[in-house]
């Protein structure tokens, strides 16, 4: 996926098959914000930015560093998603194939959850990032700290989506509960995105 076109992404997207779907497409929007941190990081190095050095060399280094997770996260989630097809294909003929069977699309939608959760957590740090950035950042390029956290933000919310989907399907509570405290985050976020979205609108309209 990393060295796929575009255009050749697109079209696996749009296609009638398992893999990728939303979950990689989700895990991809965190990589476009953390892409779009980076370069308002490096537009804000020089002179003129002397005093918050030190911050923006951190932002462009962790900005990187999620790019690079998010892009192996839409990996991920493609590969785990197929291994839930796979599950549901499996026999279910006798009474020993139906235990195998169920005891398989439990463990993969346990897998295929994981993914989209991690973006989520992704996503929290890069609207973060985006808060630092936001008042020191260079002032030619605010309007991309604001696509950033917007971006973000549909990363959380979509990955939310598809963890609930895979999470719905398993009967062990337990299991469920431990992305609890993720998910329950999400909304939290979307509100400290929409927050740096605002500011940047009326910081142009002035």
């Amino acid at each position: 996926m990393r060295d796929d076109r575009i255009g050749d992404f697109l079209d696996q997207l749009a296609a009638r098959i398992p893999a990728p779907g939303g979950g990689a497409s989700a895990a991809l929007s965190a990589a476009q914000a953390a892409a779009l941190l980076s370069m308002v990081a490096r537009y804000s190095i020089g002179e003129k930015y002397a005093q918050h050095a030190e911050t923006i060399h951190a932002v462009l280094a962790e900005s990187e560093a999620a790019r690079d997770r998010a892009v192996r996260l839409a990996q991920d989630d493609a590969a785990a998603f197929a291994v839930v097809s796979d599950a549901y294909q499996l026999p279910r003929t006798t009474p020993a194939e139906k235990a195998a069977r169920t005891a398989a699309i439990a463990r993969a939608l346990y897998g295929a959850a994981q993914p989209p959760v991690a973006t989520i957590t992704t996503a929290a740090r890069l609207v973060e990032l985006a808060e630092t950035l936001l008042p020191i950042g260079n002032r030619n390029v605010i309007t991309d700290v604001a696509v950033a956290a917007e971006l973000a933000r549909a990363a959380a919310s979509s990955a939310r989506l598809n963890a609930e989907i895979n999470l719905a399907g398993l009967t062990d509570e337990d299991a469920r509960l431990a992305f609890f405290d993720v998910l329950a985050g999400v909304d939290k976020l979307v509100a400290r995105a929409e927050k740096v979205t605002t500011a940047v609108r009326e910081a142009i309209n002035r």
